[in-house]
């Protein structure tokens, strides 16, 4: 993508400020955020930052080409202690959102959905398979997807609904801010490096599909330049159980802390994840490039520098 003008929401957060970042080396960025979850220290100088909600009347539309939307309450727990504000949020924000862009003459969006909506799996997950809402997040990441198919029968836009698989990149990176929302990786990562144990539910066997993020955002920028309509999953392909994931940060930072093992307290808990990417390789030639190894090696160098 070059030479647009773009506005990314949740542009301080994690993966938006990543998307941000990226762009701007050949686009006119604007980031939005309310910094209720993400912070300024995250977006580049040369990206146009904006302090307001998703919900405000007056988003930074006028002139914009394409609208990637990834504010969002972006957890289980975030949403389940917060379902108001959380469902006006992720529904209302990104009517909101998307309403305003259309009215300026933008026509192309890229979204965040979310991949938990296929619960727990160790076969690859397709699109087309089967979904439901057993959380407040899912409910309101699932709507998204419904006003998506709206706006592109109602209006003829295109929205490229994308369902993420467990993003990371680590505390050297913009995960930092987000604390206990971090991924696993990157808090393992943290606490292995400060010799702490880090704590996995049950026996640590759950897997997820790791997905690095700069590989996401190169998903999430193919999907606006192809503008696909629909859902399309970005995940690798392939999944790591938790034990193997600790083994192999303890094998970067040449350290041997043991997890300590707990009861899961959570409700709904995913315990297996894993993409079936096939749709989006088709649509765009997308291909993580990134393989688990080398991400938490990236994850760890950090602390190894120190």
């Amino acid at each position: 993508m070059k030479e647009k003008r773009v506005l990314v929401t949740g542009g301080a957060g994690f993966i938006g400020s990543n998307l941000a970042n990226h762009l701007a080396d050949d686009n006119d960025v604007i980031a939005v955020d309310d910094l209720h979850l993400g912070t300024p220290e995250n977006v580049d100088e040369d990206v146009e930052f904006v302090d307001a909600s998703v919900l405000d009347d007056d988003l930074p539309t006028e002139g914009v080409d394409v609208l990637f939307h990834l504010a969002a309450y972006s957890s289980y727990t975030m949403a389940e202690e917060n379902k108001r504000e959380a469902t006006r949020v992720n529904v209302e924000g990104f009517v909101n959102a998307v309403e305003q862009a259309r009215e300026d003459g933008c026509d192309t969006v890229a979204y965040a959905t979310t991949s938990s909506i296929y619960g727990s799996r160790t076969e690859p997950s397709p699109e087309d398979m089967p979904v439901e809402a057993r959380t407040c997040y899912e409910a309101s990441k699932l709507a998204r997807e419904q006003y998506g198919e709206y706006f592109h029968h109602h209006y003829d836009m295109t929205l490229a609904g994308l369902r993420f698989f467990s993003v990371y990149q680590g505390y050297g990176g913009a995960e930092e801010h987000k604390g206990e929302y971090a991924n696993t990786v990157a808090q393992f990562a943290h606490k292995i490096a400060n010799g702490e144990r880090p704590e996995l539910f049950g026996d640590g066997t759950q897997t997820r599909d790791f997905t690095h993020v700069d590989d996401i955002v190169r998903g999430i920028e193919l999907a606006a330049d192809h503008e696909l309509q629909g859902v399309y999953n970005l995940g690798t392909g392939e999944s790591y159980d938790f034990n193997t994931m600790v083994e192999m940060i303890n094998e970067e930072l040449g350290t041997d802390i043991e997890p300590k093992y707990i009861e899961n307290p959570l409700d709904v808990y995913v315990h297996d994840t894993k993409a079936d990417p096939t749709k989006m390789r088709e649509a765009t030639g997308w291909e993580p490039q990134i393989p688990f190894e080398e991400g938490v090696a990236r994850v760890c160098a950090p602390y190894r520098e120190d």
